[in-house]
């Protein structure tokens, strides 16, 4: 097949996508000369909805027109303005909507979620988390232990096996079980940033609640890249960012899980702050904590109504389609860029390898590819050449071609840029 056939084949999966009307609602980041730039790191920050603006700027005039009284006049009243995300994010997580709520960022719920969920107590003092964790999580699971009066010897760190980039499920279920009843509380990555592995969840908490401790689950690069069904799976809490996968803006409100069964707990340690309290009472300022009856009753601070605005932009695309539809065409982008990438390592004998898992179930829209040599350069190039990828020290391209705006001929004009390279180098 020449390349003139190539073209037109990829162009006739293009116009066949059912959810190719959705590049349209983002903004498209433009080289020097006004081209299209192809987007591949919505891992790190989601492109911009166009209506993002339109969204932020009725909040301004709002606030503009009814200063204080936007509270309950603004045409989305700000005292409710949390509120308006949870039936989208339930449908997201796989979640009841009173189990969800927009709020802060993620680090600062992960710490919220440990205040609850992390007590140790005579032998049960045990962090469970991935070796290759993003670095912010780290420092928050060890900060909590030694808030708790305990060292590092309490985080337990999971790696895959020597000459293995991923974790295999039976080695995380045998580590849950060795540990046993000193697990206190696991905070895994669902999908780990570095390889973008995505973790079991189902079968990793139904181990973890087995040996009597609490499964939390970090969804930074999980949420708005696949179906989660958080609620059915038993997790106990878990946290997200939305300024990946979820287009909402750099620095995007966070967003937390609680399961219901939580939720009654009137001895369950919490920092506590005014809009976790009950609604009905709230304004008028009782000086004793009465909790809200849900997830909201983690909230600390009354919602940030213009970061929230590009979030209920971007939450508004996710109500058109579904984490199904989208996980559909994300297999399929991410299978094509897998071929590519296979394809050009024998054609120029490249002994770069993909990190991710080569089962297509075990990974979300990432495929990281490690480089020994020339990884830098090849970066540079393609950086240079009208792509917008990620690089990670010391040797790592992540690519992350994301199905609500990238395209098959976003990924077949990388793989002509990568062998310009190839062929100049």
């Amino acid at each position: 097949m020449n390349n003139m056939e190539i073209d037109s084949e990829i162009r006739l999966q293009d116009e066949k996508d059912p959810l190719k009307s959705f590049r349209n609602a983002f903004f498209i980041p433009k080289d020097d000369k006004g081209n299209e730039r192809v987007y591949l790191t919505g891992n790190s920050l989601g492109l911009q909805p166009k209506e993002a603006k339109t969204y932020l700027l009725e909040e301004l005039e709002d606030w503009a027109k009814f200063g204080v009284e936007g509270h309950v006049h603004a045409r989305r009243p700000w005292v409710e303005y949390h509120s308006f995300f949870s039936e989208s994010l339930a449908r997201i997580m796989g979640a009841k909507q009173e189990e969800v709520v927009a709020m802060n960022g993620l680090t600062a719920n992960l710490h919220l979620l440990m205040v609850s969920f992390f007590r140790p107590k005579g032998k049960r003092t045990k962090l469970l988390c991935e070796g290759k964790a993003f670095p912010s999580d780290l420092y928050a699971l060890r900060s909590q232990l030694r808030f708790h009066g305990l060292d590092d010897s309490n985080l337990v760190l999971l790696h895959p096996r020597e000459g293995e980039q991923s974790l295999r499920t039976e080695d995380i279920l045998a580590k849950v079980h060795e540990l046993g009843d000193t697990l206190a509380l696991s905070m895994l990555g669902a999908v780990n940033f570095y390889t973008g592995q995505f973790f079991e969840i189902q079968k990793i908490t139904q181990a973890i609640k087995a040996v009597g401790a609490f499964a939390g689950w970090d969804l930074a690069h999980a949420a708005g890249n696949l179906p989660l069904e958080l609620h059915k799976w038993d997790v106990d809490c878990a946290a997200w960012c939305s300024y990946k996968y979820m287009n909402s803006g750099p620095g995007g409100v966070s967003g937390i899980f609680i399961h219901e069964k939580h939720h009654a707990l009137t001895d369950i340690p919490r920092f506590e702050g005014w809009w976790g309290h009950d609604s009905e009472s709230r304004f008028k300022m009782p000086d004793h904590f009465q909790p809200m009856p849900t997830a909201e009753a983690w909230q600390l601070s009354n919602a940030p109504i213009l970061s929230m605005a590009a979030h209920r932009a971007s939450l508004d695309l996710f109500d058109k389609t579904s984490m199904q539809e989208l996980r559909i065409k994300s297999l399929k982008l991410t299978a094509y860029l897998e071929e590519i990438l296979n394809e050009l390592g024998r054609k120029y004998q490249t002994d770069w390898s993909i990190l991710s898992p080569i089962d297509p179930e075990q990974r979300g829209c990432q495929l990281s590819l490690l480089l020994p040599k020339k990884g830098r350069a090849l970066f540079d190039y393609i950086q240079s050449h009208g792509v917008t990828a990620d690089w990670r020290e010391p040797d790592v391209i992540r690519l992350a071609p994301v199905p609500m705006y990238n395209s098959f001929g976003d990924l077949n004009r990388l793989k002509k840029i990568m062998i310009e390279f190839y062929e100049t180098h």
